[in-house]
């Protein structure tokens, strides 16, 4: 049987988009008046939704551990990709109402003061500003106080709609001149989902002042909107203007290493290095693109640039540890493990480090502390697929049929984007004779991972069997 032994630090949570689904005449006529909807099918290499279909050959799940989405593990962890617009009503009630608390706003202002200075007025016990109170339309006449109030409001309280409206008076009063105000009113739209009006916006204040914030959120909205030519093209545009920009090529880089185009993502990184040799993101993303290339003495070399940068913590000894154990420098790999195990914050990254221990006791030889690693994973966070499906092999090796079998349908339902647990359901199930259910996982197996030869093999052999029969 097959075994997941990818290696990854796991610390990025992708978006997981839904399947397509049916939709009536109705929903039909929706999409289609819907300026923010996104084609269903989009053209190879134009989507971030299918990286696989990218042209720039990159990595396959058998080299590089792949998300949900489908996109290869990066190395470094990016907010953005993180968020997003709520996609169910419970999500949208979830999210905070202000940056301190998920509850709503309820205690007011004294009311023993003049109603111009209550909604200015401080309370231990209430909020800092009352913002059902402001006069918007008289703080919008004042632009110093205007941009300071917006930062409040957007930032801290996370009010959108106050904040768009003061910024649509604000920007009214300057008569549309005042470029800063557009893009307030963008972000605010991007806030809100409205992409093509955000587009609109910060096209609009390019026009009037070339900045490079402003091309970063433009191309926020095109990923966003699932266009990353467009983006790309955009980010190429800026650095005509902007020559040697670190964070347009870094914003290039980025898409690139999202559409699974690793090669050029690794040349920008490279180009954001020539400028900017302290640049982490870089440095992280290269070494490892150095780690899946079975490089991992250059990758160690890059991990300990970062060491020596003042960068320590969990997931930095985890790589670390790694990259000493492929080199074979076993001096070191215990040490860094143990280190990351001391540094970890939370169970998750816990988890991590004693799955990856988990591979050096199975590298070593030494199956039955391998096994004790994977449990230790489950311990820390039981949602872990890859250690269910990497004890599901070691049960297998001990004979143990009905427990592997068991782990691995739990592997296999909690990761679906996978395809080691479906096609080691496919060998378990050929070898004691259950060929349907053989088929089907093969079929799951080819489905995750088109390229795996030995999913391929296995579903002709199925094939010829049936026509046998």
């Amino acid at each position: 049987i097959q075994a997941a032994w990818n290696l990854k630090t796991r610390a990025l949570t992708e978006m997981v988009y839904v399947d397509e689904i049916d939709m009536d005449q109705e929903g039909i006529a929706e999409m289609i008046l819907d300026e923010n909807a996104i084609a269903q099918v989009a053209r190879p290499g134009t989507s971030l939704k299918l990286p696989g279909t990218s042209q720039g050959g990159g990595p396959s799940p058998a080299v590089r551990p792949v998300t949900q989405s489908g996109r290869p593990i990066t190395g470094f962890v990016r907010p953005s990709t993180q968020g997003g617009r709520p996609s169910t009503m419970e999500q949208a009630i979830r999210t905070p109402r202000t940056a301190l608390t998920a509850r709503p706003i309820t205690s007011a202002s004294g009311g023993y003061v003049r109603p111009g200075t209550a909604s200015m007025l401080t309370n231990p016990d209430g909020p800092f500003i009352n913002l059902s109170r402001l006069n918007l339309t008289k703080y919008a006449q004042k632009p110093k106080l205007a941009k300071a109030l917006f930062e409040y409001i957007f930032h801290h309280e996370n009010d959108i709609k106050n904040a768009l409206d003061l910024a649509a008076l604000a920007t009214e009063y300057a008569q549309f001149k005042d470029w800063w105000w557009k893009v307030q009113i963008g972000k605010c739209y991007y806030r809100l989902g409205l992409y093509r009006e955000a587009e609109k916006q910060f096209k609009s204040a390019l026009k009037q002042q070339d900045m490079v914030d402003t091309i970063l959120y433009l191309a926020k909205v095109y990923v966003r909107l699932d266009q990353p030519v467009t983006a790309l093209n955009l980010f190429k545009q800026g650095l005509e203007r902007f020559p040697g920009e670190v964070t347009l090529l870094c914003g290039i880089a980025r898409i690139y290493e999202e559409m699974n185009n690793i090669s050029s993502a690794a040349e920008y990184y490279k180009e954001v290095l020539k400028q900017d040799n302290t640049h982490v993101e870089a440095i992280a993303c290269i070494g490892s693109n150095h780690f899946y290339s079975d490089q991992p003495e250059i990758a160690l070399r890059f991990y300990r640039r970062l060491l020596q940068m003042g960068v320590y913590n969990c997931q930095l000894f985890n790589n670390l540890g790694l990259c000493c154990f492929y080199a074979q420098q076993y001096d070191m790999t215990l040490s860094s493990f143990e280190r990351a195990l001391f540094l970890a914050e939370n169970e998750e990254e816990t988890a991590d480090v004693w799955y990856n221990l988990g591979h050096v006791a199975v590298g070593i030889g030494d199956l039955n502390l391998a096994y004790q690693c994977f449990k230790l994973t489950l311990v820390n966070n039981n949602n872990y697929a890859e250690a269910y499906n990497n004890l599901a092999v070691l049960e297998m090796r001990k004979g143990h049929t009905e427990q592997a079998r068991a782990l691995l349908q739990t592997a296999s339902s909690l990761a679906p984007h996978m395809y080691e647990p479906h096609f080691n359901v496919a060998i378990l199930s050929e070898k004691v004779g259950d060929l349907q259910r053989s088929y089907t996982a093969a079929q799951k197996s080819e489905e995750a991972f088109p390229g795996h030869v030995d999913t391929q093999q296995l579903i002709k052999q199925l094939k010829e069997h049936f026509a046998m029969l």
